[in-house]
């Protein structure tokens, strides 16, 4: 079963007294406790992480739309739908599980369906449900990636792709053609070309980023894609492979220097997007939506070189094993109404997502809608879809806490003069305290 590091909130309980001689008011509360109750047998509360108004992000004002349909087309059944958009999901998950409970359904953020919640059985197995309506298709990479054990507890609607954007204006102008992201010595060297331009632009956006270095080029080897499949190990840490994959990513990092870091890449992305500043950009296909009009010819798709896509089934709906017959139905039915062919162009069209739906045509749909943007997406998405390597983020499999201790090194290591072999040896000594 893979390893997901998630954090427990605790939760304490609190005891109520009650005094003797006040029969009447606990009659009332007990009727009052037992309407509840029944209401909540006629409720399915579905949390999802869409809180954000139209005009900061208009994607989640889309899934909203698409929620409050299906809810529409249910409002004459027995069990209403009732979609809740909240900022803290895992705050939410975590208090619920800490107490023996799981919600009726929520979309778990990136850490997944955190592990005590199936250890206690108290979240619903989606595959019996996946095969018999023969869904593999319509949930495509959750099929394998979230299988545990053959068990399937989520399905995300979305697959979280990720592969590399390029301006190719800013290549030309560096005399670098797209051949030099075929392997990482070619990349390196375009980098360099990038930087001595002396305009104000540079090569890519490290730290954050340069996790994906080490996670593409720990997939270019069979070996090492099994290790990123697999719960982190003291072999794995002391591995030639995680060896050459940082060492490879740091003296990158080291090379374009350490004005050029963020150990979170949205806090440059207008750099690549609007102002046009960097060569190469590692993020998700979803980016698409994101690149100014004045750029959108310039900017291209790519895959990280070795011909790798890093695809992440993620998160997704999770459905609690505790509920009456008729909210479970509700909330399958839910299910295979998000991973369906009309709601999956949707996500594609609308949210300029990756869908899981694998029967999607995304190019006819992105023709269709002549949009400039969307044709990127479809070809970015395609890309990372067919690509020979298709791997998870280490993210998922290694463990947040790990992912981040892997950044703060490589941000360390791109500051001029930092001994990457010393400082790889004491990231080892770090992952080895959390792999306990």
């Amino acid at each position: 079963m893979k390893r997901k590091l998630v954090s427990v909130l605790l939760v304490a309980a609190m005891g109520v007294s009650v005094l003797a001689g006040c029969g009447g008011s606990n009659s009332k509360k007990t009727d009052e406790e037992k309407k509840a109750a029944a209401s909540d047998e006629n409720v399915l509360e579905f949390y999802h992480g869409y809180y954000q108004d139209k005009s900061e992000w208009a994607a989640a004002q889309v899934m909203r739309d698409i929620y409050d349909e299906f809810a529409k087309a249910h409002s004459d059944g027995t069990v209403t739908f009732k979609p809740i958009p909240v900022e803290n999901r895992d705050d939410i998950v975590s208090a619920k599980v800490a107490g023996g409970s799981f919600p009726d359904m929520v979309d778990v953020g990136g850490a997944g369906v955190p592990q005590s919640a199936i250890s206690q059985n108290l979240v619903y197995d989606l595959k019996p449900y996946i095969d018999e309506n023969k869904l593999q298709d319509a949930v495509g990479l959750n099929y394998t990636q979230h299988d545990m054990d053959g068990h399937i507890y989520a399905v995300h609607d979305q697959i979280e792709s990720r592969g590399l954007w390029y301006n190719s204006s800013i290549f030309e102008k560096a005399g670098v053609s797209a051949d030099a992201l075929k392997d990482w010595n070619s990349f390196g060297e375009a980098m360099t070309k990038i930087s001595a331009l002396n305009d104000g632009t540079y090569g890519y956006i490290g730290g954050q980023g340069s996790s994906y270095i080490v996670n593409s080029i720990m997939a270019s080897t069979e070996n090492g894609k099994k290790m990123l499949e697999s719960e982190l190990t003291e072999e794995i840490i002391n591995s030639d492979e995680f060896a050459n994959a940082f060492k490879t990513a740091a003296k990158l990092d080291q090379a374009n220097g350490s004005d050029h870091t963020t150990d979170d890449n949205g806090n440059l992305m207008a750099e690549f997007n609007t102002n046009g500043k960097v060569g190469v950009l590692f993020n998700g296909v979803w980016n698409a939506s994101g690149i100014d009009v004045s750029l959108v010819d310039s900017i291209e798709p790519s895959l990280f070189p070795g011909n790798v896509a890093i695809a992440s089934a993620g998160g997704g709906l999770a459905v609690s094993n505790k509920m009456s017959d008729e909210k479970t139905k509700l909330a399958l039915e839910f299910i295979k109404y998000m991973t369906s062919k009309e709601v999956q162009e949707k996500i594609f069209t609308e949210v300029q997502a990756n869908p899981c739906n694998t029967t999607v045509d995304l190019n006819a749909l992105a023709k269709k809608s002549g949009d400039a943007a969307t044709i990127k997406l479809a070809k970015a998405c395609s890309e990372v879809n067919s690509a020979d390597t298709v791997v998870i983020d280490m993210n998922y499999t290694w463990g947040s806490d790990v992912d981040k201790a892997i950044i703060n090194a490589l941000m360390e290591c791109a500051v001029s003069g930092t001994d990457v072999d010393a400082r790889f040896e004491s990231l080892k000594k770090e992952l080895l305290a959390l792999v306990g």
